[in-house]
């Protein structure tokens, strides 16, 4: 038999271990066994409680986690081509463990521990290495950008699945209690570690630094790929995992005239403020402080240009965190925010991003299906070139942004290459400057304190989400035209994030194998 307590806490009782479990263990009392099942912070009222659910049980814990590590050794069995080592090509790679077939992991970039040299070259040296950076390698973009691992859907899958592979694979069990879990920059890398050791250790394989060059096609059927280095794979289908940044992947796309289409995303900048100023204005206090852990912030708004209505909204918004640089190609400057698990930071970011629709490229129409992508192209090139042509990002103080001023200085930021005064109109597209104007103004209309000159913006924001999507079809997850072609993840369209990602990436490999083996 078990029951779900709720309660509504103070800060100090329901963040403090020690307290929080006194507190417990005064209301169940005799043999009863208790977990923390759920945990949220209120922050609309000016005095901030913290929600709780206790499930309390008698014997077996009926919320114990329940997956299990593969345990069949797949060598020798059919073979899955995953190109990608992100989130959906890895939780691919772990269903195909465990309905018994082999999966083969192709990945440009490369393993978490290498990974790290060409980020630091990315910071100090500014030098972006097109195969091993903040976006490519193992893990994807979420291993070294945040680690997020909430989703808005609830329509996706099995959140809490993912979520209990994930403590499996070495993260702690907060992300089965946290609102909006997240486990970090510096803790992510040792699970997708776990991850690899246990696909290598079940008899699947991992290559690195191994980018897909072509495509093998036969009377329409995608029979496998061929790498830079000459090699070639081949198995009982291909599942396209590249996240939203493999340009050279969608152009192969186009050139064996598999269909693809230009999709809506979002383009803006970054915007940090003082960690203390958003505590402020979220907790409406001076200080947060022993047990609030840093504040974070969800805005949106609708905004005009020319008569035509548009979304502004945060997006990836990193409390205690850090801006990174995380551009793919030379020649292009582009940036991300990231959080480590203890969100410790004295900083603020998030990405503030208009909501981007095919019918605003107008002067890209003659581009077709790539209209979108040329368009993120050009405004990453005129970023890097108001850097000056370094990894050196544009930034402005926020209220000289929205007053159209010069910063003549600018304040501490946590974006390790640096940062050129600029103004942002002058390389920004007049659409996407004049609707973060009145979207800031507006969002300081709304949180009082936001709108100031404390903070700044950095540019630009680029990687919301893919500019290309891949059709499939809806039930079969196979793309529509190309048979043993599943379009899979950010980079195909189909997810938004670390979560709904790897749910993708397990419904792609079920989908694949139910299709061509079962």
């Amino acid at each position: 038999m078990s029951k779900i307590l709720k309660y509504r806490l103070k800060p100090e009782i329901a963040l403090d271990e020690e307290a929080f479990e006194q507190f417990i263990s005064a209301k169940v009392k005799g043999d009863t066994h208790w977990k923390l099942l759920k945990r949220s912070i209120d922050a609309r009222s000016r005095k901030v409680q913290v929600n709780v659910e206790i499930g309390l049980y008698d014997q077996e814990d009926p919320w114990a986690i329940e997956y299990q590590k593969p345990s069949e050794d797949v060598s020798g069995k059919p073979e899955v081509i995953i190109v990608g080592a992100g989130p959906a090509g890895m939780f691919a790679a772990l269903k195909c463990l465990e309905m018994g077939v082999k999966p083969i992991i192709l990945e440009r970039g490369k393993d978490v521990r290498a990974r790290r040299r060409d980020l630091a070259a990315i910071n100090k040296d500014h030098v972006v290495n097109p195969d091993s950076n903040y976006c490519f390698g193992e893990g994807g973009a979420g291993t070294y950008s945040d680690g997020k691992l909430y989703t808005r859907s609830k329509k996706r899958g099995d959140v809490r699945r993912i979520l209990e592979m994930l403590v499996t694979y070495g993260s702690t069990e907060k992300i089965l209690v946290e609102t909006h879990p997240h486990i970090g920059t510096n803790k992510l890398p040792k699970v997708i570690a776990d991850i690899r050791e246990t696909i290598l250790s079940r008899g699947g394989e991992i290559h690195f630094d191994t980018r897909v060059e072509d495509l093998i096609v036969q009377n329409g059927v995608l029979k496998g790929v061929k790498t830079a280095s000459g090699y070639t794979f081949e198995g009982l289908g291909v599942i396209l995992a590249t996240g939203h940044s493999a340009r050279d992947i969608f152009r192969l796309l186009d050139r064996h005239k598999v269909k693809i289409e230009s999709k809506p995303f979002a383009l803006g900048v970054r915007v940090e403020h003082p960690q203390t100023v958003i505590d402020k204005i979220q907790y409406h206090c001076d200080s947060r402080g022993e047990y609030l852990p840093a504040a974070a912030y969800s805005l949106v708004t609708q905004t005009n240009y020319q008569e035509i209505r548009r979304g502004v909204f945060s997006f990836c918004m990193c409390p205690g965190g850090f801006i990174v640089p995380a551009a793919t190609e030379p020649g292009e400057l582009v940036v991300n925010g990231m959080s480590p698990s203890r969100r410790d930071s004295k900083y603020a970011n998030s990405g503030i991003v208009v909501a981007i629709e095919n019918e605003d490229l107008e002067k890209y129409e003659n581009n077709g299906e790539f209209r979108a992508l040329n368009f993120q192209a050009d405004v990453e090139k005129a970023a890097w070139r108001a850097g000056g042509e370094t990894q050196v990002a544009p930034a402005q103080r926020l209220a000289d942004f929205v007053s159209n001023k010069q910063s003549q200085d600018l304040p501490e930021c946590s974006y390790q290459p640096g940062l050129n005064s600029v103004k942002f109109s002058d390389f920004l597209p007049e659409s996407i400057n004049q609707r973060l104007k009145n979207g800031f103004k507006d969002f300081g209309n709304k949180s009082k304190g936001y709108l100031t000159n404390e903070a700044l913006i950095v540019g630009v924001e680029s990687r919301t989400s893919s500019p290309i999507h891949i059709p499939r079809d809806r039930d079969t997850f196979e793309h529509i035209e190309l048979k043993r072609l599943y379009p899979c993840g950010e980079g195909a369209g189909y997810a938004g994030g670390i979560m709904s990602a790897a749910i993708d990436g397990e419904k792609c490999a079920e989908a694949l194998i139910n299709q061509y083996l079962k």
